[in-house]
């Protein structure tokens, strides 16, 4: 499930051809993919096994996480299926940076336990809690996708010769 920005951008992997074997595994595995995109303006999908919805519809959801696992794509959606108690698990990737605008990661207003499985560290300090289930999720499948665009991070003060150790 696709927000309109997020869809904008991930469309690019409908005609992606690119030998590194990563994207080109990742490309086919986005064709393959059953997709749905939630939006009141976009005009029409341009990808193969993509429809276009208008409106959220928590219900409908329901029955497709009964079928199969479902991920979110997009700060917009992920906040209305968050506050509809649809997702099980949150994937977020914060980086330390500063960036000073963009919309959130999460919605206001909604509190949640979440219980922290695992984490994972990239190069360049980005880290990513893998995953962190809300405690009192059961059997489901919906995972949503985001990124802290507005993480602070303390400065690291500069260590001179003599007092490095």
């Amino acid at each position: 499930m696709y927000g309109r920005r997020m869809y904008e951008t991930m469309v690019a992997w409908e005609t992606m051809d690119d030998e590194h074997p990563v994207m080109r595994d990742f490309a086919e595995l986005w064709r393959a993919a059953e997709k749905v995109v939630y939006s009141r303006s976009l005009e029409a999908v341009s990808s193969a096994r993509t429809r276009l919805e208008r409106d959220f519809d928590p219900d409908a959801v329901r029955r497709l996480k009964e079928s199969s696992q479902v991920s979110v794509g997009g700060p917009g959606l992920a906040a209305e299926a968050i506050r509809a108690g649809l997702v099980d698990e949150y994937h977020l990737f914060l980086v330390p940076m500063v960036v000073g605008g963009g919309k959130r990661a999460l919605p206001e207003g909604v509190r949640l336990e979440l219980a922290l499985q695992d984490e994972r560290r990239f190069g360049g300090g980005a880290v990513s809690p893998l995953p962190a289930a809300m405690s009192s999720a059961g059997p489901g499948g919906l995972i949503t996708d985001a990124t802290e665009r507005s993480t602070s991070c303390s400065r690291r003060q500069p260590t001179s010769p003599s007092s490095a150790g």
